[in-house]
Parts: C-alpha cells; structure tokens; sequence
C-alpha cells in the first residue's frame, strides 16, 4: 500500500453520532445557494412614466410578460426603438413625430409627388394600442378624409388591417404601416372598399375619379394651414412661407446639401507633380536637370 494513503486515511478521525447528527441537521436547515429566485429591483417611487395606459385594468395586468409595474417602461422602450427604426428607414415623403403628452399617438404628413394624388399633402395621426406590441396593429387616421378606396369617407381612416390582419410582435412594425400608407396612393387597390363610390369611379370612370382626387388633394392643401385638431406641442403645423424665418432654414437645408459634393470636387482636384516626362509614356519619369558647377 502506497504510505502516503495510508497516512492519510489513518489521520481521518471517525466523527461521533452526536457530531453526525448535528451536520446532518445543518445541511437540510440551510438554504440551498442555486433556489434563490431571481426578483427585478423595486421601482423607485418618483419614477412615473409618461406612457399612461387607458385603462387602470392593463397596469394591473402583466404587460409583454414583463412584471406589471415595469410594463409602461417596457412600452415606452418598444416605442423609442420603432421610432428609431421610422428615421433608419427614410421613407421618401413621409414625417412622424410622436406626440408630446402620449408617446402612443403619432402626428405625421405624406407629400406625394408622382401619381393621380400627385401635389397631395396629407396630415394623419397613428394611434397606437395601449398593449403594443402584443395587441392589435396600430390606425391610421388622416386629418381630413381622403378621396380613395381604402379610406373611409366618414372617419378618414385608413384600412390599415387590410394589410397587417394579424399584429405579429418582432416582425411587424410602425415603419412599415407608414410604407403601406404611402403606397395606397401609388397603387390602386379596390378590393373590399371602405369607399365604394371611389372603387366603382377608379374601375369604370377613371377620368371622373381622377376629377374628385384633384378636388379632394386641393381641399386639403386648402386646410393645411389650419391649426390642428389635438392640441399639442409637437404636433405638425404649417405656417404661409415668411422670408424672415425661412430664408435662414432654406439656406442651411442648402448648405448641407451641397456639402458631399464640395467634397467630391476635392477630391477630384489634382494636386501634386506629374511623374511622366513630357514626350515621354513611361511613369515616374522626369526632366534631368543640371547641377551647375
């Protein structure tokens, strides 16, 4: 046998009963490390957030699958990125900003620049639900009524469900309701209208419906200048053009614009000596020059 084992078992003392009896309580008495459940951190009391649901029955509710007292943070942060995801996406023609007292309505103009709605300027308000994303796809609805067959006539509202019939949460998003929005407008769609008579004119009389979207574009471009119907800090308002405060914004938008081109021009610009000899097509070649003596 090897003697370092035997040393070493023979230094082990055999533990009495009493002492067998007390570690053994001791290990079913105390807590196992690995079963403490993980808890989020208390709210602190004067965080509110500015994302209110309608109703006190959501805040109740657990939201997003999240702790309920977290779900309005947990919304305001899905908002923050949808909003961030809208200016990565650039749509041509289209400008949102979301509201100053809920960040759950979005104040928004679609300029529309080729097409029967060609010249239109067309304010609208997206109303999101208080559960998003996990609810419903969020509406669409334009300041003055639209003449087109996926627009009501009553309400303004656009048939958003037509083409989100089931919100899907991370893989549907505010950015490409707007895209649907300004799309209607290019292309034509008259199948279940929410305006009949604009669907029957658009199939059988184009020149009639071309005649009523123009009255219709001429309205709201009428209207654009009116104050809106919410009132609110960051809602779109169109002022008649005044030389002395948009000369100045004109000529910076200007400036900026024409900047990457300055810069393309630089580095155009040659500078430098040529290393080809006149006469001569072979590179790094120069005239010899004399050193006088």
């Amino acid at each position: 046998m090897n003697p370092f084992w035997s040393m070493s078992t023979g230094s082990v003392r055999k533990r009495s009963d009493t002492e067998e009896k007390t570690l053994s309580g001791e290990l079913r008495t105390s807590p196992l490390r690995g079963s403490a459940k993980k808890q989020l951190p208390s709210i602190p009391k004067n965080a509110v957030p500015i994302t209110k649901p309608a109703s006190p029955a959501t805040s109740s509710q657990s939201t997003n699958g999240t702790h309920a007292s977290y779900g309005p943070f947990y919304l305001e942060y899905s908002l923050l990125a949808e909003f961030t995801l809208v200016v990565k996406q650039k749509l041509p023609g289209v400008y949102v900003q979301p509201s100053y007292r809920s960040a759950l309505m979005w104040f928004g103009v679609i300029f529309i620049r080729h097409g029967l709605y060609q010249d239109g300027v067309f304010k609208f308000t997206v109303y999101i639900p208080d559960n998003y994303p996990d609810g419903d796809c969020p509406r669409l609805v334009f300041d003055l009524p639209v003449f087109h067959p996926l627009v009501d006539p009553l309400s303004g509202e656009l048939d958003v469900k037509r083409a989100f019939a089931k919100w899907r949460r991370n893989h549907n998003h505010i950015w490409q309701v707007l895209m649907y929005a300004r799309r209607v407008f290019y292309k034509i769609d008259t199948t279940s209208p929410l305006n009949p008579e604009a669907a029957v004119l658009y199939e059988k009389d184009v020149q009639l419906f071309k005649s009523k979207v123009v009255d219709s574009v001429k309205l709201c471009s009428s209207h654009l200048f009116d104050q809106p119907k919410i009132e609110d800090p960051y809602a779109i308002i169109f002022s008649p053009w005044n030389p002395a405060i948009h000369d100045e914004a004109r000529e910076k938008m200007l400036t900026q614009k024409k900047k990457p081109e300055d810069q393309h021009c630089k580095s155009m610009h040659v500078s430098g000596l040529s290393w080809v000899k006149p006469g001569s097509v072979q590179p790094f070649s120069k005239e010899e020059k004399t050193m006088p003596t």
